[in-house]
């Protein structure tokens, strides 16, 4: 059976992330790995914050900390979040550990060896008033395509496209403010990228699975023309460059960050005996990598990643399928970290639980375009889906079974014609979200797991079993059985977008939680609980929410 191996887009460790970030990347990795597992597959789900690079730098000094302290403290702080978020990662690493020095710098060296690296003298921005070389993401100025104000010297986060310093309008530093900007001469090691136009182009002909976003995007960079790009940095804090006369540089943070992926499969194996990474990224035809991400993060990871990775020489496996996002916005504008607009994941968990995120942000996935996020969309959605729909289910159907079968799955036989209707309704919906969730179409899925939900109350609604109990007490018995096992099934389908309810009445219905098993034959699925067993009654798991005390929790809300 095919292995999946899984990495989400790694979140820079400056600072805690918003709604956008999980959106994004984060929470559909999570979604496809709990299906993966759902259907028995063997599973290798990693993550990490990316944790070197100009912004590391900058926020540990805004917050008066070294940058090692500043790094240690918001792994720790980024990992409860989304533990708390139920993020099921196999291990969540840090690109500042040693693996990743290790890889990171074996690769350099195959590279440099292999004469796709290359020193040149370049013009570089320098600061007075800072006394430094200020690195790309230090110099701020106006974008030569697109206009953007703020646009950082890397990379325009409005248009997305990649510029260096010198071609920035009215630049500043970044640090100070200060508009005394000169460029001066200072020697960096380039990748030759462009040496890898033609192999690359094949290898993303060949893609044909790539969602439409992924594939315009990385055909984008190709047929501008592939520039060779700077590796290293004029910074202390990152992978020291392996190379003489490069000591007082390291690695620029997309060189080394990517090949944390790779880095955390080293760490999850040494974690305990008989784990073997290169069963993983070593792997044939047997193993299938996705990766999952937001648009602007999709040419470092189409492009750039595969070159390094092509030029290592190194058997090491390429992605299969790129998952690529549009954004999320935010009441109309971008989220911003820097600007504190938007919700945060922290300060999410403090209004509400964590599927209620989850499910929103998963039926509302930007896939095909942006989407916004309104307090009064996110809170008609909840309230819709979760409370009225799945969480109504549970509870007519185990208070009905607690008040009139003293809690105790009642023996009421196969059922009729009515059972076999909905079973095979069921297997329909069945095939249905189990291809939507191989296709990662994430929207699609979430519609379909609700249409099972509310077929499950059509049936109630229509069985009426507290109206059948009154004439015909063994088919009100075979109506609550049918129904219980309806409850579970809606969890089973259920678990990958909201795990902590879905577990919560699996554990009500007496159903372990170790291995939450997709449910594949509804007939079947629709008898698993026997007659007899003994059931709890949940308290009531999504309760409405108020449109108004939401609105006034996340208005004007910054960062912790």
């Amino acid at each position: 059976m095919t292995k999946f191996l899984i990495t989400s887009a790694l979140p820079y460790v400056n600072g805690v992330k918003h709604l956008g970030n999980l959106a994004g990347s984060l929470l559909p990795a999570d979604i496809h790995a709990r299906f993966r597992r759902q259907t028995g597959h063997d599973v290798l789900f990693l993550c990490g914050t990316d944790e070197h690079g100009t912004p590391a730098e900058l926020a540990a000094a805004a917050a008066s900390l070294p940058v090692a302290d500043y790094c240690a403290r918001q792994h720790m702080i980024q990992a409860e979040i989304y533990r708390r978020f139920g993020l099921s990662f196999d291990h969540f690493s840090r690109t500042s550990g040693a693996a990743n020095h290790r890889l990171t710098q074996e690769i350099f060296a195959r590279l440099d060896a292999a004469g796709y690296i290359e020193e040149r003298t370049l013009r570089q921005a320098y600061s007075p008033t800072d006394r430094r070389f200020l690195p790309d993401r230090y110099v701020i100025g106006t974008c030569p395509h697109c206009g953007h104000p703020a646009a950082r010297g890397d990379q325009c986060e409005s248009c997305t496209r990649l510029i260096d310093p010198h071609e920035l309008s009215e630049p500043r530093s970044a640090i100070s403010g200060a508009r005394d900007i000169e460029f001066r001469e200072t020697r960096h090691l380039f990748l030759k990228l462009a040496a890898f136009e033609g192999r690359l182009r094949c290898w993303i002909d060949a893609r044909h699975d790539w969602p439409p976003l992924v594939q315009s995007i990385a055909r984008k960079w190709l047929d501008e023309g592939l520039r060779d790009r700077c590796i290293t940095r004029d910074l202390t804090w990152g992978v020291p460059v392996p190379k003489t006369g490069f000591a007082d540089k390291v690695f620029y943070v997309w060189f080394d960050a990517p090949i944390g992926y790779i880095a955390a499969g080293v760490e999850w194996a040494e974690q305990a005996p008989g784990r073997d990474w290169r069963a993983w990224w070593q792997g044939g035809d047997e193993v299938r990598y996705l990766q999952f991400l937001a648009k602007d993060n999709v040419p470092f990871h189409a492009v750039s990643f595969p070159a390094t990775l092509l030029g290592s020489g190194l058997p090491l496996k390429r992605v299969d399928i790129i998952k690529g996002f549009n954004w999320l916005t935010f009441e109309g504008g971008k989220f911003s970290t820097s600007e504190g607009r938007g919700i945060f994941t922290d300060r999410a968990l403090e209004l509400l639980p964590a599927d209620t995120w989850r499910w929103w942000l998963a039926a509302n996935a930007p896939e095909g375009d942006d989407v916004d996020f309104t307090v009064e969309r996110f809170v008609d959605g909840i309230n819709k889906d979760l409370a009225d729909t799945f969480g109504n289910l549970v509870n007519r159907c185990l208070s009905f079974v607690a008040n009139r079968f003293d809690g105790k799955v009642p023996d009421g036989g196969a059922g009729g014609a009515s059972e076999r209707d909905l079973a095979a309704a069921l297997d329909r919906h069945l095939a249905h979200l189990r291809a939507h969730h191989e296709a990662l179409a994430f929207r699609k899925a979430a519609d379909e797991v609700r249409s099972i939900w509310k077929l499950a109350n059509a049936y109630l609604a229509h069985a009426a079993p507290w109206s059948a109990i009154k004439q015909d007490p063994p088919r009100a018995a075979a109506i609550a059985r049918t129904g219980i096992n309806l409850v579970r099934l809606a969890a089973l389908v259920g678990w990958p977008f909201i795990p902590f309810a879905a577990a919560e009445v699996l554990q009500c219905l007496g159903d372990g939680i170790d291995r939450v098993a997709w449910p594949d034959r509804a007939r079947e699925d629709l008898c698993a609980i026997p007659a007899g067993r003994p059931i709890k009654l949940p308290p009531p798991l999504f309760p409405k929410i108020s449109r108004e005390a939401l609105a006034a929790n996340v208005a004007g809300r910054r960062p912790a």
